[in-house]
């Protein structure tokens, strides 16, 4: 046979007798005296030497330690952890379980290049076995000296050639989360469960507690589904044109209804709805992996909250996930609505709010910025008008020609009019009102600019010096320079004399503007904005906020619409007054 000689053999067995053609006898009529008297129990004979009953454990044969193909890998691959290769030609390998041994070695030389390349954060196309090889490396401990830096070559794996290899999202997010249990990586799991559906479930119970008990904003629509009777994949609003809405501001929701509730109550949502105690569920580590059990064990216990199975947070939930989606379709114009979405009032109202002002802003952000400023174009223009603000500076020296070094500079100033400062200004004075454009209106930006008002004996009434005056005027920053004279009479100006730089008092449509501004502010947004100019004022604001059943940033928000609508600008930066809103406090307090 052909498989002899592989190593399987048979054989035939005979058995002869020299008795033939012998009857058998019927039954019954057998020879009772022919059978065989019982045998008699045989005595044990003792010898001269006393016997000793073995046992197990008093056995002291060495065993010898099984071999298996996994541990013969790990040792091969520890052998070869620091192996590279020069570079070399792709060529394709397929295997299920790669290993080292089912490599060509062809396969091997780029196999140790591409691994080379992928551990310097380069990561060339491939096949598939060749990434599992790899891998199976990472989860056995090799490639790597602290477990972080093994789980991040695993996770970078994973997002560079998971598009190009579905099968990963199979496989790789149960290793990733095995090997964080070994290793007892605190890590988020959301998204492994985002790209591994078939892992939603303990996974997805352990990651919705680490988010709720301390990092709700890095909640997942992918995980709080587990937590809502509302499936949202079989919304038309969710398939069309709302997934993108939907995946964003839903977890936001969530995180911000847990903070009103911990403001508002002194416990957030898990706090005041507290699942059932933890069940422990065993693991078995890297399923489908070629892993050598003696490093990790066979499995591990891990403690699971069933926070999903908690009715009333599952009710609150579910409700928020509709009620979302409903302001959503409201504010993105699309028709038809949930039905039975019922809330709490200020809820309802909070998460209206938090919407629109986020859509509001996705939408400017969209648009882009109003107005690109060139940063080298911006320091040159500085430079010039460095150098236009040192030729009007003239110094009181006492000395005779006092009066010429001026009529000089008025002088150039109207040679230079319209071929030089004239381009100049006008882009100082644009940039000027760029550089103030995210803050302030052009309009107010515009109104702000002052001129130059320069008197001089029979020249300072020209044409040429009026413009040229202007222009320096813009670039020396928008202040007002004056020489200190009185109104010109057509007489001579004194050698003692010079120009000085002197800052209007603000005008009176200025104060008008703060006045109305402050009259349209609410009792609480007022409150907000004095409080905010004390010490420690933005922890006072929060708990003024959460007192008022509101957050702080929505107050921000509200008064900086209304700053923009009365000033051009805005009044609140990040968590601080503005220096301009410190200096009008005074209008506020009326």
């Amino acid at each position: 046979m052909a498989k002899d000689r592989q190593g399987l053999h048979f054989s035939e067995l005979v058995w002869e007798s020299t008795e033939q053609n012998v009857a058998i006898p019927p039954r019954g009529t057998v020879d009772e005296g022919s059978r065989k008297p019982k045998s008699e129990p045989v005595k044990k004979t003792t010898s001269g030497y006393d016997t000793v009953q073995l046992k197990l454990w008093d056995m002291e044969e060495s065993v010898e330690p099984v071999t298996t193909t996994e541990s013969e890998f790990v040792q091969r691959a520890r052998e070869l952890v620091e192996h590279k290769e020069p570079a070399a030609l792709f060529v394709p390998f397929k295997s299920y379980w790669p290993t080292y041994g089912h490599m060509t070695g062809a396969q091997s030389r780029w196999y140790f290049f591409w691994r080379d390349e992928v551990r310097q954060g380069r990561y060339p196309k491939t096949d598939l076995s060749y990434i599992f090889l790899h891998i199976y490396e990472l989860i056995n401990g090799v490639g790597w000296d602290k477990p972080l830096e093994g789980y991040r070559q695993l996770s970078l794996l994973w997002e560079a050639y998971r598009d190009n290899y579905k099968r990963l999202d199979q496989y790789l997010g149960g290793w990733i989360a095995d090997f964080s249990f070994v290793h007892k990586l605190d890590i988020p799991f959301s998204e492994i469960v985002a790209r591994s559906r078939g892992l939603a479930g303990d996974l997805a119970e352990l990651e919705l507690v680490r988010c709720l008990s301390a990092a709700p904003e890095q909640l997942r629509i992918e995980v709080l589904s587990v937590m809502s009777d509302y499936d949202i994949s079989k919304s038309k609003f969710y398939t069309g044109e709302g997934k993108i809405a939907a995946d964003r501001y839903i977890p936001q929701v969530v995180a911000l209804i847990d903070a009103y509730v911990a403001r508002k109550h002194g416990s957030n949502l898990i706090t005041m709805f507290p699942p059932a105690p933890p069940v422990v569920r065993e693991r078995y580590l890297f399923r489908s992996a070629v892993y050598d059990i003696s490093l990790y064990g066979y499995s591990v216990l891990v403690p699971v909250i069933r926070v999903s199975k908690s009715p009333p947070l599952r009710s609150l939930i579910t409700r928020l996930f509709r009620l979302t989606e409903n302001k959503l379709r409201a504010l993105m114009g699309y028709r038809g609505r949930l039905k039975d979405v019922r809330v709490d009032a200020d809820m309802d109202d909070l998460v209206t709010r938090f919407l629109e002002r986020e859509l509001r802003k996705a939408e400017q952000e969209e648009k882009g910025p109003a107005v690109v400023i060139d940063q080298q174009k911006l320091e040159q223009l500085a430079s010039d008008s460095e150098v236009v603000r040192s030729l009007l500076t003239v110094e009181d020296t006492g000395e005779p020609g006092h009066e010429d070094d001026a009529e000089w500079i008025i002088e150039s100033e109207g040679a230079h009019g319209e071929a030089g400062f004239a381009g100049i200004g006008a882009d100082v004075d644009a940039v000027g009102r760029a550089g103030s454009a995210g803050e302030k209106s052009d309009a107010n930006a515009a109104g702000k600019v002052r001129t130059i008002d320069v008197n001089s004996a029979g020249e300072s009434d020209s044409d040429s010096s009026a413009k040229a005056e202007e222009q320096a005027g813009r670039m020396a920053g928008g202040k007002r320079i004056e020489r200190g004279l009185e109104e010109p009479t057509g007489n001579q100006p004194s050698a003692g004399q010079k120009l000085t730089a002197s800052q209007p008092p603000a005008a009176d449509s200025e104060a008008d503007r703060w006045t109305l501004f402050a009259s349209e502010l609410t009792p609480l947004q007022r409150e907000a904005v004095l409080t905010l100019a004390e010490q420690d004022g933005s922890a006072k604001v929060q708990r003024l906020a959460a007192g008022a059943g509101t957050m702080a940033e929505l107050l921000y928000d509200e008064i900086n619409e209304l700053a923009m609508d009365s000033l051009g600008d805005l009044i609140i930066d990040g968590e601080e007054l503005t220096e301009e809103c410190l200096s009008m406090l005074d209008y506020i307090k009326r």
